[in-house]
């Protein structure tokens, strides 16, 4: 009897822990089961869909209801997806409380204790965050756009195949997933929520405005380089700027302080205790 109890163990003992491997589809699938139970994700990303489709319907029939039709460096594609810059705080805010969230209630503790590695709990962040905000600000974005051009008449309007279109509805998701990422490293290395959603709010809404007063022969090359200012060109505008970069370049740009960012946060989750 006791040999074969012996001999039993080993095979009742390894599926267990098998089963309690942790993999990267498993780390990817806690990071969802907390994004779809946070009680903001809904109501913030149900908020930057109504708020980018609204004021794009709003500045659309403004617009519409002019003579003057269009304001300098704007379009029908842009005027329509307008509401895209207004949208990107609810997302950003939902980035940065995906994150400090977290430490706020201590659970980031229990978070790096199943994954001691602590980067893959961050990749999985970042991966399911973005996916789900890609989809949802695409869906938008294709509204927005419809009912933008059905609200500027046949006078003013442009149509999905005019060049640039399908370009600028993407972009505006690209837009927005970018910007959130960018909150979620932000939350990641500032750990607090009023510190993060501050800096957030002064990089893509302060900032901007402000290089208007700095002579117009630094404004015209610094201006172009911020990353709200770099990634707008993707929505067919040039939104005031004396030199805008090409629409790929500048989204490239964007991307790249935001990896930058996300370098910076998984530095300081691998190195600074919770």
């Amino acid at each position: 009897m006791t040999t074969s109890l012996r001999s039993a163990a080993p095979s009742t003992t390894i599926p267990g822990e098998i089963s309690l491997r942790v993999t990267p589809g498993r780390v990817v699938l806690s990071e969802w089961t907390k994004f779809r139970s946070l009680r903001s994700t809904v109501s913030t990303l149900l908020t930057a869909t109504v708020v980018m489709i609204g004021l794009g319907a709003m500045f659309a029939a403004i617009t519409a209801s002019q003579s003057t039709g269009f304001q300098p460096g704007t379009t029908a594609i842009s005027t329509s997806l307008t509401g895209t810059f207004f949208a990107q705080l609810a997302v950003g805010v939902l980035g940065v409380l995906l994150i400090t969230g977290e430490y706020s209630t201590g659970m980031i503790r229990s978070s790096l204790t199943v994954v001691p590695s602590r980067l893959p709990m961050l990749w999985a962040k970042l991966a399911v965050f973005a996916v789900a905000v890609f989809l949802t600000m695409l869906a938008a974005g294709c509204t927005s756009f419809f009912v933008g051009q059905a609200l500027l008449g046949h006078r003013l309007n442009a149509s999905l195949s005019d060049s640039g279109a399908i370009r600028s509805v993407l972009g505006s998701a690209l837009y927005l997933t970018v910007a959130g990422l960018t909150a979620i490293a932000l939350g990641t290395l500032l750990r607090t929520t009023a510190a993060a959603i501050t800096t957030f709010v002064a990089v893509y809404f302060v900032i901007p405005p402000l290089t208007n007063l700095l002579p117009t022969s630094l404004t015209d090359h610094v201006a172009a380089y911020l990353p709200s200012n770099a990634g707008a060109v993707m929505l067919d505008g040039t939104f005031g700027l004396a030199h805008p970069l090409s629409p790929w370049t500048g989204f490239a740009v964007m991307c790249t302080y935001a990896v930058v960012l996300i370098g910076f946060a998984a530095w300081r989750l691998r190195r600074v205790d919770a």
